[in-house]
């Protein structure tokens, strides 16, 4: 045994994201017809709500080849956000997510 003092614990560091918060999700896919719609459905159905267009900003690719779009939703907890890149993981058409 050791006779030296232990350091005291140090406290769990703040969470980096303070729920209830809005969240931007990025997704990218395929410039094709109807996949932004595909990703507001999407969504609609994951938040349980109807997902807005005026909360999804759309950015095509400089050459036209993919699209990025960035959906805003109000999330009420760590375990809703992670649930949601779960969802985004298992989408055939969405090749990149942030």
């Amino acid at each position: 045994m050791s006779d030296e003092p232990k350091a005291p614990e140090q406290p769990a560091p703040p969470p980096l994201i303070e729920y209830p918060t809005v969240y931007g999700f990025k997704v990218m896919g395929k410039q094709e017809h109807g996949f932004a719609e595909y990703v507001r459905t999407l969504f609609s159905r994951l938040m349980g709500t109807e997902v807005s267009q005026d909360f999804i900003e759309v950015v095509p690719s400089s050459k036209g080849t993919y699209i990025s779009l960035t959906v805003s939703v109000y999330l009420l907890s760590e375990e809703q956000r992670k649930s949601i890149y779960l969802q985004l993981h298992q989408e055939k058409r969405i090749l990149y997510y942030l």
